[in-house]
């Protein structure tokens, strides 16, 4: 297997085939941004490759003011191979890949109260995963309409320990940029999370 960035010609089919099947569509950046923030330099899609088969992906995004964190923006296994830990592998890339160089950000959709029991099982799934490879709890934001837990990825010995928890909050409200008014970091447990920003 090999972990690569993708390229520009892959990029559209992975966005058409994978992308939007596979993330509700609130969730979905525009491609037309993702290429804008790829020629910023701000943006890389990472691919796990069996040969020319794409099986798992990764996206990250970063902001030139705040070199030591990353935002892993998507992360995700084609249909046909998920639940064979895939997508705990890509972690462990991606860990080995900033070790001692940036702290990597994840978010994941908290469980509802009185909400769907499937969907908050699997909420509560996606947090666990993303714990049992390394990632710690570190705040609450609101994304898209949805509450997200906030989790960390780095060596606890790694240099600028996550202490600095006005730091990381920081890099991450900048990662967004100011033209997302759907995004507040960090979201207290009695505010609302503002309606999903795409298409306005």
């Amino acid at each position: 297997m090999e972990f690569r960035a993708m390229s520009q010609q892959e990029i559209p089919g992975w966005y058409d085939r994978e992308f939007t099947k596979t993330f509700p569509p609130n969730e979905q950046k525009p491609l037309q941004f993702i290429l804008e923030l790829i020629a910023q330099g701000q943006y890389t899609l990472m691919g796990l490759y069996d040969g020319p088969s794409l099986l798992g992906y990764a996206s990250l995004q970063t902001h030139p003011d705040h070199p030591g964190y990353v935002l892993l923006d998507y992360l995700g296994v084609i249909a046909a191979r998920r639940n064979g830990g895939l997508g705990g592998h890509i972690l462990s890339l991606l860990e080995e890949q900033y070790r001692g160089t940036a702290c990597v950000i994840a978010e994941a959709e908290l469980p509802v109260p009185g909400g769907d029991p499937a969907e908050n099982r699997l909420r509560t799934r996606r947090i666990g995963f993303y714990e049992r490879c390394g990632c710690r709890r570190v705040y609450e934001m609101g994304a898209c309409g949805i509450r997200c837990q906030v989790l960390a990825l780095r060596d606890p010995g790694d240099p600028g320990d996550l202490g600095d928890l006005d730091a990381l909050m920081a890099a991450h409200r900048a990662i967004y940029g100011p033209h997302r008014p759907d995004i507040t970091i960090p979201l207290g447990p009695d505010e609302t999370p503002a309606p999903a920003h795409w298409g306005k």
